[in-house]
C-alpha cells in the first residue's frame, strides 16, 4: 500500500496529460505552451529555491557520485557495445552506438526520479538530489558528441551544443542555487516567498507534460532495441549502481536516491541529442515511450526493495 501511495498520484497526473492530449482537450501547440512554463519557470524555480536552502554538509558524498556515475558510464558502454555486435558493419556505426549507449543510460531525474524520491523519502533528501545530478546531462550529452564527431560525415555542430547546456535552465538555476548555498547570500523573505510560489507547480505539470508528450510519440519498428535499452536502463544500471554502493556501505536512504535516479526512464532530451547527430532518433523515441510505461512496474520493484 506504501508503494501505490508513492506511485499513484504521478501515474495519475501522467495518465492525465496523456488522455487529454489523445482527446484532443489539449493541442500540441497548447501542450507546448504549457511545456514552456514548466521547464523555463517553474521547474527552475523549484530546483533553485530547494538548492538554496539545502543543507550541503550532508548533501556532497565522494562515494555516492562515483555510485553512481561508474554505473551510469558502464550501462553507456553496455549500450554501444550491444549496438555495435548487433549492428556490425552498418553505415555511421560509432555515431548511432552512441546514441543508442545514450539511450541505456540517461535517466529522466527531473521529471520522474524526483517526485518519486519526494515521495517516498521526503524533501530533506533533495540537496542529495541536486547534487548528483548536477553533472548528468553534460557528462552524457558531452560523451555523445565526441564519440559522434568522430564519424565522419556526422555533420555534428558542436558550440551551439555546448551553448545550449551552459545555457540550459536547468543547470542554471541549480547553479546559481548552489553558488548563492555557498556563498551565503541571504534572500528577502518577499523574493523567497514568490519563487516558492512560481515553484508550486512544477512537478504536478512536470508529470502532466511527461503524459502529454507521450501522446505525440508512438513505438516503431525497432521495437526490439528500444526493449534491450530499457531492460539495460530500467533493471541493469540500477542494479549496478545498488550493488556498488552495497560494496561501499552508502547511508541507506542516500543508497536509495541513487537508485531511484539511475531506475528512472530515458529523458526525453535523449531524443534531441539523438535528432543533432543524426542517428537513431526513432529507436531513441520508442525508448523513451517503452521506458517511461515499463517503468511503473520497475520502479515498484525497486520500491519494494529499498522500502
Amino acid at each position: 500500500m506504501v508503494i501505490i501511495s508513492i506511485v499513484f498520484p504521478l501515474i495519475f497526473m501522467a495518465v492525465l496529460g496523456y488522455v487529454l492530449t489523445t482527446k484532443s482537450i489539449f493541442s500540441k501547440e497548447q501542450i507546448s505552451g504549457i511545456s514552456l512554463f514548466t521547464f523555463y519557470l517553474s521547474i527552475p524555480a523549484f530546483l533553485f529555491i530547494n538548492m538554496v536552502q539545502a543543507d550541503l554538509s550532508k548533501s556532497f558524498d565522494v562515494k555516492a557520485l562515483a555510485c553512481f556515475y561508474l554505473p551510469v558510464l558502464t550501462a553507456y558502454g553496455v549500450g554501444v557495445a550491444l549496438y555495435c555486435f548487433l549492428r556490425k558493419g552498418q553505415a555511421k556505426l560509432i555515431a548511432n552506438a552512441s546514441a543508442y549507449g545514450l539511450g541505456c543510460s540517461y535517466s529522466n531525474t527531473i521529471l520522474v526520479g524526483l517526485p518519486i524520491i519526494i515521495g517516498a523519502l521526503g524533501q530533506e533528501m533533495m540537496g542529495n538530489v541536486f547534487v548528483i545530478i548536477t553533472f548528468h546531462s553534460a557528462l552524457l550529452f558531452s560523451l555523445t558528441f565526441m564519440l559522434a564527431l568522430r564519424e565522419e560525415g556526422a555533420g555534428v555542430k558542436c558550440w551551439p551544443f555546448i551553448k545550449g547546456i551552459v545555457l540550459n535552465p536547468i543547470v542554471m538555476s541549480i547553479s546559481l542555487g548552489l553558488l548563492l548555498n555557498l556563498l551565503h547570500i541571504p534572500l528577502y523573505e518577499n523574493v523567497v516567498n514568490g519563487i516558492n510560489l512560481l515553484s508550486q507547480p512544477a512537478l504536478a505539470c512536470a508529470l502532466f507534460v511527461l503524459g502529454a508528450n507521450l501522446s505525440f510519440y508512438k513505438i516503431a519498428k525497432d521495437w526490439k532495441l528500444a526493449l534491450l535499452a530499457s531492460l539495460v536502463k530500467l533493471l541493469l544500471l540500477p542494479s549496478l549502481v545498488y550493488a556498488l554502493g552495497l560494496s561501499l556501505k552508502l547511508e541507506e536512504q542516500l543508497l536509495a536516491v541513487l537508485v531511484l535516479l539511475s531506475a528512472s526512464p530515458l529523458g526525453i532530451n535523449a531524443y534531441l541529442v539523438a535528432m543533432q547527430v543524426k542517428a537513431q532518433q526513432t529507436v531513441i523515441a520508442s525508448t523513451v515511450v517503452l521506458s517511461t510505461v515499463l517503468c511503473v512496474f520497475s520502479m515498484s520493484f525497486w520500491l519494494a526493495i529499498l522500502l
